[in-house]
């Protein structure tokens, strides 16, 4: 975190809602940000970029609903600026694309504070890419024009010419005009376009619930009453709506329309969250364990010290992986200084980490968990007097410790992490859960299932939502569910992340 005498405020586009597509200077400017300003169009995954201790703020408008006025918000950048701080101003889509941003950067070179915009990818031209419309296409449309569907377009002072947009030879994208849509069609048509001209809606353009409809200018208010089509939405109104029967790509992906929780920790959710997105999944990440420090950090760093004393290294989770080697490379600047210590790993994820660190892997059980690998250990490692270090998480099964000492082994069993409770809900995904619920939530250890157990009341949540069903990652953790009351659908075969997306892709 940094505070300086000047502060600066960066305007950030954040991109059209997937996550996925804000761009890497956007990315920069959140991690280092002491605020983080966000409106209701800026997906608040993206807040996970976000220093730990940075202070969010939460400036939403939509249709007459004001958490800040616009006066208010420059004024809030304004406060922060002159306090020193760096503040990252989160603006969905492009920050000067309808999007005020320029009426921000005006105010703040008045009060002298220093000022970057950072553009973002527009949601009129990524809602229509989602849903397999080209705003152009050289056969159909050579241009296309953006305009406001916000304001009343009967009325006389109103800025946009409806007939100009009629006699535009283009494809017209128009924002902000779902509850207009009706009057601004009547417009088009009153002054010259054909009422068949094709009509798409996009709601939530580029992410897991997003909605399209389509229509002419003659129907397509019905059609949005029919649905009950609400804002957010782009419409796009020409003929290149048509390629959207060839060209939808994004809707026709196997876990589109499905809305899936993940319970890992932050640091860990971002792979299970990115296989899932890409299938086409809305995604809630709900992180019900935080990691931590154990509460005596003496006994790992004692045993990262005396590398030479051990012949084993067995590591359970990534976890213990990257926390050994943090705490390891502050005794030791050299990774030759690791030793011959021979390494375990529990399943391929762990592996990976190890051979991130330029280490092979000597031992990894067929099974994926501490019995398969106390199992394989006693069936093939002769343990008499072998020295075994465990770095593992302070709540761990001790089974594989107590195993390996009654096979005549000395182990080392350390808490090289803890693993507590996640409260916050800075995504406001938690809030989401309860008001709109979800097709499955996802659980990779025992520890999320409980902590998920504690942190919602699942019994209430499933009888508001009894559609909701629950899928594991392995047979401890299935285990564990179970004896929390909750019935699970399926189970991994191979209890890896890439195992738990294939078991979720059987599901009928």
């Amino acid at each position: 975190m940094t505070t300086q005498k000047n502060g600066k405020v960066y305007l950030v586009g954040a991109g059209p809602g997937d996550p996925g597509l804000i761009t890497v200077r956007g990315v920069e400017c959140l991690s280092r940000a002491d605020v983080v300003v966000y409106d209701y169009l800026s997906n608040p995954t993206l807040l996970r970029h976000a220093c730990a201790d940075a202070e969010i703020i939460y400036v939403g408008k939509q249709a007459n609903q004001h958490t800040l006025t616009q006066e208010k918000i420059n004024a809030l950048l304004v406060k922060k600026g002159k306090a020193g701080k760096i503040v990252t101003r989160l603006k969905g889509g492009d920050p000067f694309v309808f999007g005020r941003g320029g009426e921000e950067a005006e105010a703040l070179h008045k009060a002298g504070i220093s000022f970057e915009i950072v553009p973002g990818i527009s949601s009129s031209i990524a809602a229509p890419a989602y849903a397999g419309i080209p705003v152009t296409h050289r056969a159909v449309a050579t241009a296309f024009m953006v305009i406001t569907g916000h304001e009343d377009p009967t009325k006389k002072e109103s800025q946009v010419n409806w007939k100009s947009v009629a006699e535009f030879f283009g494809t017209r994208v128009i924002l902000m005009g779902v509850e207009r849509i009706g009057v601004i069609a009547v417009e088009l048509m009153k002054h010259g376009l054909k009422a068949t001209t094709p009509v798409a809606m996009v709601r939530w353009g580029t992410t897991g619930n997003q909605q399209t409809i389509t229509g002419t200018l003659k129907t397509i208010a019905s059609v949005v009453a029919k649905a009950g089509f609400k804002a957010p939405a782009v419409t796009i109104v020409g003929d290149v709506v048509l390629q959207r029967k060839t060209l939808n790509w994004f809707e026709k992906r196997p876990l589109f329309g499905k809305r899936i929780v993940v319970t890992r920790s932050r640091e860990q959710a971002s792979e299970l969250v990115r296989q899932l997105s890409e299938l086409g999944a809305d995604m809630l990440e709900i992180p019900t364990i935080r990691i931590t420090p154990p509460k005596d950090t003496a006994p790992l760093r004692e045993a990262a010290e005396g590398m030479g004393e051990y012949d084993w290294v067995l590591f359970t989770s990534p976890n213990g992986v990257d926390v050994f080697f943090k705490t390891f490379f502050e005794a030791h600047k050299d990774l030759r200084e690791f030793g011959g210590a021979k390494i375990a790993a529990v399943g391929q994820a762990t592996a990976q980490k190890v051979m991130d660190y330029h280490l092979e892997v000597d031992f990894m059980p067929k099974e994926f968990t501490t019995e398969g690998l106390l199992m394989e250990f006693r069936k093939e490692v002769d343990c008499e007097n072998l020295h075994f270090l465990l770095p593992r998480a302070d709540l761990a099964d001790e089974k594989l410790a107590r195993g390996l000492e009654d096979l005549g082994g000395i182990v080392d069993d350390i808490d090289a992490y803890a693993t507590v409770p996640e409260t916050e809900d800075r995504s406001g995904h938690r809030t989401r859960l309860l008001a709109e619920g979800a097709d499955l939530v996802t659980f990779t250890s025992s520890s999320t299932v409980n902590n998920f157990c504690n942190l919602v009341d699942v019994p209430e949540l499933r009888k508001k939502f009894p559609k909701l069903k629950f899928v594991s990652i392995g047979p401890v953790t299935t285990k564990t569910a179970e004896e929390r009351g909750l019935v699970v659908v399926a189970e991994a075969e191979i209890h890896t992340i890439p195992g738990l997306v294939e078991a979720i892709l059987k599901l009928k």
